[in-house]
């Protein structure tokens, strides 16, 4: 009898032991699945990063994204910002509870290391810091890709849906979005498209091909009447005789001075008597472009809606 029973406990002794580590094997697939509910793997431009799902500390130097994130009532995570660089429609991130780290050209590395984030979100003007602030925090680039601004911003959008838990608001949010696009391309197809888009600073002209920082206007349709003009990010300086031999129906002109303090607006230098004999003239379609969206904070939701009703404007639109 005592050899059957000292099987029996050695039997449920055993079974113990299995059950408990099957238990416990279960408890680390359950913690191993719960840290990749946590994290998520981003792919960007300079490279793959793992970020937290939904970080508390963040520091954003890309401006459509903090763009984005006050349209998302997302104000809360945000702890530093380049406060030199803000947009007039972002200054409620001028507050002294968010620190300020700089400009978009030259941040504070030493106040962004102070604040210790989460999340590091930059842009194109910070690519060549990347390596350091990465050390400081997971970084990742959402700078818009000129070849593609729609899909581009649309990607983007998407992703900050993801990190930050709200998909579904993103999702009613580019509806909106999409819907404005498609009335402006469908205006666009009736009028003849053909554009020149120029930049005004400190009293020259730079004139922009495809795939510029003015991309979204070749996205709604508009086609360069220069198709030799080079992709380049600062454009090629061109002569108003230049303008005029092109001719376009529309000429698309931003004025960097209005944002840089330039004395002389665009207005003054664009419109002198050589530009007045071209059809974009003669025909009230010369644009000027709202700096701001255009140059400083493209890629938001704001923004973006603020450059397609510029663009809604031009042709009639509105």
């Amino acid at each position: 009898m005592n050899k059957k029973v000292g099987m029996i406990v050695g039997g449920i002794v055993l079974l113990l032991i299995v059950g408990f580590m099957a238990v416990k094997g279960k408890g680390e697939t359950a913690t191993d699945r719960a840290q990749e509910v946590t994290t998520l793997s981003v792919k960007h431009e300079l490279g793959e990063t793992v970020v937290p799902k939904e970080p508390k500390k963040v520091v954003v130097f890309e401006l459509g994204v903090l763009d984005a994130l006050q349209e998302l009532e997302l104000q809360e995570v945000v702890v530093a910002v380049p406060k030199d660089s803000l947009t007039s429609y972002l200054e409620g991130f001028n507050q002294e509870s968010i620190v300020n780290v700089g400009s978009v050209k030259e941040p504070d590395l030493e106040k962004i290391y102070g604040v210790q984030p989460d999340l590091i979100v930059i842009g194109g003007r910070q690519a060549g810091l990347y390596d350091k602030l990465s050390e400081i925090a997971p970084t990742i680039s959402l700078a818009i890709d000129n070849t593609q601004y729609i899909n581009s911003f649309k990607y983007n959008m998407t992703l900050l849906g993801e990190i930050f838990g709200v998909n579904e608001a993103v999702q009613v949010r580019l509806e909106g979005v999409e819907e404005a696009i498609n009335q402006v391309k469908d205006a666009v197809k009736s009028v003849e498209a053909q554009a020149l888009i120029t930049l005004v600073n400190d009293g020259s002209v730079n004139a922009y091909g495809n795939n510029s920082r003015f991309s979204l206007l070749n996205d709604l349709g508009f086609t360069n009447v220069d198709t030799t003009l080079e992709e380049a990010t600062h454009g090629q300086t061109v002569s108003f005789e230049y303008i005029l031999e092109q001719n376009p129906e529309f000429l698309f002109v931003l004025d960097r001075g209005a944002i840089m303090g330039d004395a002389t607006p665009a207005k003054e230098i664009i419109e002198n008597e050589l530009v007045k004999k071209t059809k974009a003239y003669q025909n009230g379609r010369i644009v000027y472009l709202n700096p701001e969206p255009w140059y400083l904070s493209g890629g938001g939701f704001t923004s973006t809606e603020l450059m397609l009703e510029d663009v809604a404007q031009a042709i009639g639109l509105k």
